[in-house]
């Protein structure tokens, strides 16, 4: 069955099982790999994207979730995304880099709701997303540098 999915803007017009999790559609058929697979559980935050501005696990949804809303991955681009690249890059926060994608995304969604994060507001958003690697300490540290980068603006 044909579906279209709005990712990052664009229209993907997708053949697929309105089933399959809507990570397999983004990374398999319309060919984003940024947004990676970690659990397949909603449990570590790899595969994070923004639907509609939520913060979403995307291995476990369905595709026809998404259909008609607006899907944001680590591919698109934004005011609080280009302040966390720049902040992740001058903090060099990722390790391995594999939850990388997930964290900014998360991230990304923090400041789309708060301006000014405190380090329990951090937490708890940033909680759902797992680092094996354990750069949780620069994470938060990015995630404030980002918003003096924004406030400097």
């Amino acid at each position: 069955m044909n579906t279209n999915l709005l990712i990052n803007g664009k229209t993907y017009t997708v053949q697929v099982q309105q089933d399959m999790p809507l990570l397999w559609a983004i990374r398999d058929i319309v060919g984003l790999t940024g947004t990676k697979f970690g659990c397949g559980v909603s449990q570590c935050g790899a595969c994070s994207v923004l639907i509609n501005g939520k913060l979403t696990k995307s291995c476990s949804i369905p595709v026809s979730y998404a259909v008609e809303k607006e899907i944001f991955t680590i591919e698109g681009s934004s005011e609080n995304l280009e302040f966390l690249r720049q902040a992740w890059n001058d903090g060099n926060v990722p390790q391995c880099g594999y939850c990388q994608s997930g964290q900014l995304i998360a991230a990304t969604s923090l400041l789309d709701s708060t301006e000014n994060p405190t380090d329990k507001d951090i937490d708890e958003a940033m909680s759902s997303n797992i680092c094996r690697c354990g750069t949780y300490t620069r994470i938060k540290k990015a995630i404030h540098k980002a918003v003096e980068l924004k406030n400097q603006a």
